[in-house]
C-alpha cells in the first residue's frame, strides 16, 4: 500500500513506539523526503513545520531514534514507526513525550538492564560475585534456589505479607533470570512462548 500524502497537504502524522518497552514516545509529521530519509538513513526523520525542513529527531540533543521497522496504517494515511532511542526523547528529558512519569522501559524493561548484568557476570573472569557464584555452581543449585524462593513466595502470599510477597517474587525472578542465562536462553524466549501460547489459544 502507497501512503497518501495528499490527504494531509503532503504529511502524514507518525507514531513513534519504542521496539523494546512498546512505550508510545512521540508524534511527529513525515512528507515524502522524510520517511524516504527515514528508511535510507535508518534514524528517524520528521519534516519540521516550523522550521519547514527536514529534522531528524536528535540531530541536536544526540538523542536518536533507530528505525526497526515503518508501518503504514489499514487507510494509508498515517505511519508507524517502530524503534530504539539512544536517550531521552523528550525535550523535558522524559523517555517519551507523553508525560514525566516512570515509564514502562523504565519498569518492564530493567529487566532488559538486568540480563544483561547476570550476562555480563556469566562472561566475566577473576570477579566475585552471588551471581557469579550460582552461575558457576551450575543450573541444579540455581534451580534448587528457585524452588526455595517459591516456598518462601507461597508463605508470604498464604500470610497476606504484601511487601515480603514482593521482595520473596523479585528473588525468585532474579534466581529464573540467573538460570536461564546459565542455559544460554533468556526472557525472551520465555516471552515467545507465552505469546504462542497465547495465539493458540485465540485462534480456538
Amino acid at each position: 500500500m502507497s501512503i497518501d500524502f495528499e490527504k494531509g497537504d503532503g504529511l502524514v502524522p507518525a507514531i513513534v513506539q519504542d521496539t523494546d518497552s512498546g512505550s508510545v514516545l512521540m508524534l511527529g509529521y513525515m512528507n515524502e523526503e522524510a520517511l524516504a530519509e527515514t528508511r535510507n538513513s535508518g534514524k528517524v526523520t520528521f519534516f519540521s513545520r516550523s522550521k519547514q525542513r527536514l529534522w531528524t529527531k536528535g540531530e541536536t540533543s544526540g538523542n536518536y531514534i533507530g528505525v526497526e521497522s515503518v508501518k503504514e496504517d489499514c487507510d494509508g494515511d498515517s505511519l508507524l514507526i517502530l524503534g530504539r532511542p539512544t536517550g531521552p526523547v523528550c525535550h523535558t528529558g522524559s523517555d517519551t513525550c507523553f508525560g514525566t512519569g516512570r515509564s514502562f522501559k523504565q519498569t518492564m524493561g530493567f529487566l532488559d538492564e538486568l540480563a544483561d548484568v547476570i550476562r555480563s557476570r556469566h562472561s566475566g573472569t577473576g570477579e566475585s560475585s552471588y551471581t557469579k557464584y550460582l552461575l558457576d555452581s551450575g543450573p541444579r543449585r540455581i534451580a534448587q534456589k528457585i524452588g526455595e524462593e517459591a516456598v518462601e513466595l507461597v508463605i508470604e502470599a498464604a500470610t497476606g505479607e504484601r511487601e515480603r510477597m514482593v521482595s520473596e517474587a523479585a528473588d525468585m525472578i532474579y534466581h529464573l533470570m540467573v538460570l536461564l542465562e546459565s542455559e544460554e536462553l533468556g526472557f525472551g524466549d520465555v516471552v515467545e512462548e507465552l505469546r504462542r501460547r497465547h495465539d493458540v489459544a485465540t485462534q480456538t
